[in-house]
């Protein structure tokens, strides 16, 4: 079991829900504090040194130095350019929820290690107009080798500019195809997508009322090494986590955070014995959802546990039955009295969509989210 490497927190603290909705109740404002606990002060890090050949190893990563991140971000070869108006109403009701990978508990695969999955939750709409605190989930748009597709994604809290956040968490199957794939096309965020309600039952709406925190453009990005490196469904979603930084697609030089007014801290290396219960959010697109709903999945259990490869963080495995579309949304719980993220959407199954499963966010996503952060502009 992991450490608590908070400071001033005693080990053994169980966090909880309060309530039926981690995001709901909750306004969130900025705060100088980034995901762990550690000020701007101490985010501050030295020019990347020039590049040496990366290590072949992946793993968890633990022999990667700086410049081995920064040989992997340059490699990686990265490009979003999207176009004005590019997407259209139409083109967003068009496209189709980024399916969750699929893996049956009932399949036999040597090596896999699983406990039995928690009871289906049924997913739950957010009342409109969607809680100030929500305005920090989203759905992400791009473009995929099959056509347009949707996530979803979470603001999530930058230790080196605190308060003025641009950075948004999702999984790695929202921006890149794995092994032998590319980098998706054409990726937006949308904060707070139909908040309003304006784009519910068929209604006819406008741009505003249904991107009510403006678009927001990615502009670098980067998911796990051995997301890139390995493919199918199996140890490397344990680590399907993906960053992207955006800008306003209106030039604006207000941050995102600002703009929809809070963050999350990513709650890195979270010891499993605090998690007692999470919350799943999403836009789920498939049937019978139609991705115009903020929807939510309250586990009232601890998460049961999925791995294909024990030298890896087992993943979280939760009761949901959000489908397509909520792949990459935030998995919540409340800690020192705020939501932090865990995990997010990674896998599940389908008819019946009973249960998600989330990578434990331990120490190759904190490395990965780490240099992001403090050396990717």
């Amino acid at each position: 079991m992991p450490k608590n490497t908070s400071r001033g927190r005693a080990p053994r603290r169980r966090t909880t829900l309060a309530g039926a909705a981690v995001l709901a109740a909750l306004a969130l404002t900025a705060t100088a504090c980034g995901p762990d606990g550690s000020g701007a002060d101490a985010a501050a890090s030295a020019p990347a040194a020039l590049p040496k050949p990366a290590p072949t190893s992946l793993g968890d990563l633990a022999g990667w130095k700086l410049e081995d991140w920064a040989r992997f971000v340059s490699d990686s070869g990265f490009a979003n350019e999207v176009a004005q108006g590019f997407w259209s109403i139409a083109r967003m009701e068009a496209a189709k929820g980024r399916p969750t990978p699929e893996y049956s508990h009932t399949a036999a695969q040597s090596g896999v290690q699983r406990d039995a999955p928690p009871a289906a939750v049924p997913a739950k709409p957010q009342p409109h107009p969607y809680d100030p605190g929500t305005a920090v989930v989203g759905k992400i748009f791009m473009t995929t080798p099959e056509g347009d597709a949707v996530c979803s994604g979470t603001v999530v809290s930058d230790p080196v500019n605190p308060g003025r956040s641009n950075l948004v968490y999702t999984a790695a199957h929202c921006l890149h195809d794995g092994q032998g794939g590319g980098w998706l096309k054409n990726i937006v965020f949308v904060p707070g997508f139909n908040r309003d309600g304006q784009a519910s039952r068929g209604k006819r709406y406008t741009e505003q009322q249904v991107s009510p925190y403006g678009r927001w453009t990615a502009v670098r990005a980067l998911v796990s090494p051995t997301w890139v490196k390995e493919s199918g469904v199996g140890a490397h979603n344990q680590y399907d986590y993906g960053i992207i930084r955006v800008r306003n697609e209106n030039g604006s030089g207000t941050s995102l955070e600002e703009t929809v007014g809070g963050s999350v801290p990513v709650w890195f290396n979270a010891p499993r014995d605090q998690i007692t219960s999470a919350a799943s959010y999403g836009y789920p697109a498939e049937r019978p959802f139609d991705g115009m709903e903020l929807d939510r999945c309250d586990s009232p259990v601890p998460p049961a546990r999925l791995s294909f490869d024990q030298t890896r963080p087992p993943m979280y495995v939760i009761g949901c039955t959000m489908t397509g579309g909520s792949s990459g949304g935030g998995w919540f719980i409340r800690k020192d009295g705020k939501p932090n993220l865990i995990s997010v959407n990674s896998i599940g199954n389908r008819n019946p969509s009973e249960y998600l499963a989330g990578p434990s966010l331990q120490d190759q996503a904190k490395q990965a989210f780490d240099y992001f952060s403090k050396n990717v502009r």
